[in-house]
């Protein structure tokens, strides 16, 4: 028996799409590959040889996505959030996730196959935790403005 490398993994739903979804997000994401592919076999429930499970890592972090069908499908209800060092990783992660996609507000997105994302800086998690209520205020609400979030706008909102 292998050594369990993560207890908990986040398993996505696709119809149909697992493997090609696998390989665009390791694309994106640095250090991130192809784990391992499961084929359906002659038991089914889908065509013998069509890939059933993808397990893959993005930076550390194992998914499995599974090639389910058509009766599910994402909601906002969850989504992954990536904790970006600058305006740089922000650009990279909010344009490459957003191609065929769509943008929404206050940082987050919905890719190509409908899973949500939200794209923060970790500077904006820093200035909403300055204690400074009127700082937290103004943060928050220029954040609430913005679709794609922007760090130099942000610092700008917490000097007032």
């Amino acid at each position: 028996m292998g050594e369990i490398k993560q207890k908990i993994r986040t398993n996505l739903w696709f119809d149909g799409q697992a493997e090609e979804a696998a390989e665009f997000y390791c694309g994106v994401f640095p250090d991130s590959r192809i784990v391992t592919k499961q084929h359906y076999t002659e038991v089914g429930p889908g065509e013998p040889g069509t890939v059933v499970t993808v397990e893959f890592e993005l930076a550390g972090q194992r998914f499995v996505g599974i090639n389910g069908g058509p009766m599910f499908t994402f909601t906002e209800a969850i989504s992954l959030e990536i904790v970006c060092a600058d305006q740089q990783e922000v650009e990279h992660y909010w344009n490459r996730l957003g191609e065929g996609g769509s943008y929404v507000q206050c940082g987050w997105l919905k890719d190509r196959y409908g899973l949500s994302w939200q794209v923060v800086p970790q500077r904006l998690n820093e200035l909403l935790a300055t204690g400074d209520e009127a700082t937290t205020d103004r943060v928050m609400k220029a954040m609430l403005d913005m679709v794609k979030l922007d760090i130099a706008q942000l610092e700008e909102a917490a000097r007032g």
